[in-house]
């Protein structure tokens, strides 16, 4: 059947963007500040709720980890085929 927790995230998007669309020559005062107040209150209930989970916190080190060595590894073969493909086409 359909999953209609899907709609919660898909109608808000679509209404934004028809509001968009529609708002898009006139100029919004400071909606660039409201942005930025609505990722910060964003990030502290993404903190609240990690740092209330007991499961969570007990296994963020292994996440933290795991999570440095894919960013190393993505860092370290973006470097090495740029390297290659630099030689290669002798920029």
């Amino acid at each position: 059947m359909f999953d209609f927790s899907v709609l919660v995230l898909v109608v808000p998007l679509a209404l934004g963007m028809v509001c968009g669309f529609l708002l898009r020559g006139r100029k919004i005062a400071n909606l660039s500040r409201v942005t930025f107040g609505v990722i910060l209150v964003l990030i502290f209930s993404l903190g609240f709720t990690v740092g209330s989970n007991d499961d969570l916190l007990a296994s963020l080190p292994s996440v933290g980890v795991s999570a440095f060595v894919m960013a190393l590894l993505a860092i370290g073969f973006s470097v090495f085929f740029v390297v290659l493909f630099r030689r290669r086409l002798r920029f």
